[in-house]
């Protein structure tokens, strides 16, 4: 397997929003200990190096393999849905069409939200958990940073990230758009991770601190980001009497099973229920108390504002600059697979320099640096074969020296 490296060998497999409902979608989402398991296995099922990208709108695995089943396996293997239920609905790239997909999906052309830009810190976080452990290479390493570089130069240079929307965003339009007034409402945000935190900036903008809960299982992180926007905290033992109290509740966990069911609600109720987890963490029985609105990931992605108006026009300059990127990756890649004929080269000169050593004094690093420069110079620019351009060098330089 240590020669699955190269582009050719090079996939994504995955399932977004585009095809997968939410229940689909939780069946593969993939919490911290699956993404544990599937790295541990990976070698089992002949997968070199990957890492795993599991969000509210897409699970995708990344990595070297002979074949996308190999993939597919390795991640059917460890979540709770089936590989053929998964093929079904599935996307498989390879090669150029992979790099290519990581580099929009980045950029936010692939997210349910056009231009969402939680998606990068998601990546990053997917990204580093895999390598801290061992699991990428030097090819997913260079591809993760010019992703990074691409992102960044369409942050600064379109508009596709301007303005605010996002899940979060979406989640409190589309309280907005029930209620009269944040007036007097209770709150529970259930959840402090990445978007639970969003969901809490935006609802400040229209209710008062006071209103707003939080819970979360690790009560230190709800008590670190309550204190920062100066919120109430509640231990999770006391989720059932919230629900109850709340007329607002947000739920962004990770929960393998709903955390909000049936028994938690009762006939006459009036709620609004927004659920921005995969798998979900609302039981969509809820809806059968005709006072209880839930709306989900995929519900929520349907808001179309001004602002998402404005994005679209941005697509054409994103994708502008991920060219330029890929081609810059491309560049680099092409020029790894010289590095071999290139340090023989060097090898060589420094040989043929020490034999030559007694008839002259001077220092030869100069002169086989400037060869090797002009021989790579000659394997970026022109379609002459390595082993060519290695006579040539090593001619060129014998020549010159004996002159």
């Amino acid at each position: 397997m240590e020669d699955l490296k190269s582009a050719t060998d090079f996939w994504v497999i995955g399932i977004n929003y585009r095809k997968a409902d939410t229940t689909l979608r939780g069946a593969y989402a993939v919490n911290e200990h699956q993404y544990e398991a599937i790295l541990d296995s990976a070698k089992v099922f002949g997968v070199s190096s990957l890492f795993v990208l599991s969000t509210c709108n897409r699970t995708e695995l990344y990595g070297f393999a002979e074949q996308a089943d190999q993939l597919t396996g390795l991640l059917c293997r460890h979540t709770e849905g089936s590989a053929e239920a998964f093929t079904a609905q599935a996307y498989i790239k390879k090669g150029n069409e992979a790099l290519n997909h990581i580099f929009n999906v980045a950029a936010g052309l692939d997210s349910q939200i056009l231009g969402d830009y939680e998606i990068v810190g998601q990546i990053k976080q997917a990204f580093y958990f895999a390598r801290d452990r061992g699991y990428t290479n030097s090819f997913l390493d260079r591809l993760f940073n010019t992703v990074l570089q691409s992102c960044r130069a369409i942050r600064s240079e379109t508009k596709l990230s301007s303005g605010t929307v996002s899940v979060a965003f979406a989640a409190v339009q589309f309280i907005r758009n029930r209620i009269d007034s944040f007036d007097h409402k209770r709150i529970l945000i259930l959840g402090s991770g990445e978007i639970g935190q969003a969901a809490c900036r935006n609802l400040l903008t229209f209710a008062g601190k006071d209103q707003v809960t939080l819970i979360n299982r690790t009560e230190g992180k709800a008590q670190a980001l309550a204190e920062e926007l100066g919120l109430h905290t509640a231990p999770f033992e006391m989720l059932r009497q919230y629900i109850r109290e709340c007329d607002i509740i947000i739920v962004a966990t990770a929960a393998a099973t709903p955390l909000i069911t049936v028994a938690d609600l009762a006939e006459g109720d009036e709620k609004i229920l927004i659920d921005l987890s995969i798998p979900n963490n609302i039981d969509a029985a809820v809806q059968q108390y005709k006072g209880i609105v839930l709306a989900n990931v995929d519900d929520l992605s349907r808001i179309n504002d001004e602002t998402l108006r404005k994005r679209q026009a941005e697509i054409p300059k994103a994708e502008e600059l991920i060219t330029c990127h890929i081609h810059e990756f491309a560049e680099w890649y092409l020029m790894q697979q010289h590095v071999p004929v290139l340090k023989a080269v060097k090898e060589k000169l420094h040989a043929l320099n020490m034999q030559l050593a007694e008839a002259r004094q001077q220092d030869d690093k100069q002169a086989v640096q400037k060869a090797l420069n002009t021989m790579a110079k000659k394997m970026r620019t022109e379609e002459q074969r390595p082993g060519c351009n290695y006579i040539e060098t090593i001619h060129h330089y014998l020549k010159q020296t004996v002159a």
